[in-house]
């Protein structure tokens, strides 16, 4: 690992980004050009000592979990990404082959919706970016896997209705059945063995073999703080990556539209700094089970 030009690299796209770019205040007597080394590591999932120590070139060899982390926090295309990934003395992710890294175009929307609750999705249906006000909706969900939540962890359905909790249950299965098709990997193949072995729900949704990739589907979710909202949801996909971008719009003839603009407003105050704990995954991909 090239240390010195790791460090050096870390600090020339640290200074280009502001604050603006990745949707943070600027604050008041800002001598830093660009983000601040604390700021950077937040958007990582990282704690700020252990990126402190990556740019004086002193720090422990870093994991493609936190390259991929790295590069989506610095917005790096991904001839960057992959010269990150070479000074760490890491191959960089095979073209053409599924991975976390996210646009910095796609992150910049993200960025400039601030209306509108919006996601970035794995085709495993590991969350990669969302903007604050989908922070807000669906309570920190950065990092998770929604397809393994489901199953795996059915506390999570209580933010939808009992009655559409079927529908989700299949389009989920559906989806990942389609991902498995296109593609064939220890990435699917895990994840699939695990939640065979751990929802029966699950294991009889697989064997109907029902297939279908998500484009439009229509969601409520039961916030705690702002109640019933009812959403169409709009999935517009990008195959280079095997990504999606979910736009959550209100429902014409409800009033989501004025609780969504409530939840802007009190964002994500109410949950207790859950974001700082989350980590990030190159596939979204829950780990194993303890």
């Amino acid at each position: 690992m090239d240390r010195v030009e790791f460090a050096h690299f870390l600090r020339a796209r640290r200074a280009r980004i502001t604050p603006a770019d990745v949707g943070l205040p600027a604050g008041a007597r800002r001598r830093t050009p660009g983000l601040r080394r604390e700021e950077v590591a937040q958007l990582a999932g990282m704690s700020a000592d252990y990126y402190i120590r990556l740019e004086q070139g002193r720090g422990p060899h870093p994991s493609t979990q936190l390259l991929n982390a790295l590069a989506r926090a610095l917005r790096l295309t991904s001839d960057e990404r992959d010269h990150l990934y070479h000074l760490a003395d890491q191959p960089p992710p095979v073209p053409n082959h599924p991975t976390g890294h996210v646009r910095p175009a796609l992150l910049k929307l993200l960025d400039r919706l601030t209306d509108t609750p919006a996601q970035v999705l794995s085709d495993l249906g590991g969350i990669l970016a969302q903007n604050p006000l989908a922070s807000a909706l669906f309570r920190g969900t950065l990092g998770r896997n929604i397809i393994w939540e489901w199953f795996a962890r059915p506390e999570t359905r209580e933010l939808f209705p009992v009655e559409e909790r079927a529908h989700h249950a299949r389009a989920h299965v559906a989806h990942l059945r389609a991902t498995a098709g296109r593609r064939r990997s220890p990435e699917v193949t895990d994840l699939v063995a695990r939640l065979l072995a751990v929802s029966d729900e699950f294991r009889a949704l697989w064997d109907a073999h029902e297939v279908a990739v998500r484009r439009a589907d229509t969601k409520t979710v039961l916030h705690p703080t702002v109640g019933r909202i009812e959403l169409d949801c709009e999935e517009l996909l990008t195959p280079e990556h095997d990504q999606t971008l979910l736009l959550y719009s209100p429902r014409p003839g409800t009033d989501a539209a004025q609780k969504l603009e409530l939840l802007r407003v009190v964002g994500t105050q109410d949950l207790g700094g859950s974001q700082e704990t989350l980590s990030l995954f190159s596939a979204g991909v829950e780990p194993r089970p303890e």
